[in-house]
């Protein structure tokens, strides 16, 4: 996925967690790797299928996100928040 593609996408999410306008971020089996999402707020996002193989994925939020055989090998979870997250 394309950098100015995902940031639309994490940008569109955050204005859906703050006031239901925006865009759910689906992710559903998107490409991911070597992503550096160092901090972004995923909270609910769906995730399912997606490939993270080596992102960074340090303190990002992804409470109640949908990661159901999301491939997280190798990735950097360090103080991530995965409380109520379905894997």
């Amino acid at each position: 996925m394309k950098s100015e593609e995902l940031k639309r996408i994490l940008a569109q999410h955050v204005v859906w967690l703050n006031s239901n306008r925006g865009e759910m971020a689906n992710l559903r089996e998107a490409d991911l790797r070597e992503a550096d999402l160092r901090g972004a707020n995923l909270r609910g996002a769906n995730l399912r299928e997606a490939d993270l193989r080596g992102a960074n994925l340090r303190e990002v939020d992804l409470r109640g996100a949908d990661l159901l055989e999301a491939n997280l090998q190798e990735d950097d979870l360090r103080g991530a928040n995965l409380h109520e997250a379905h894997q």
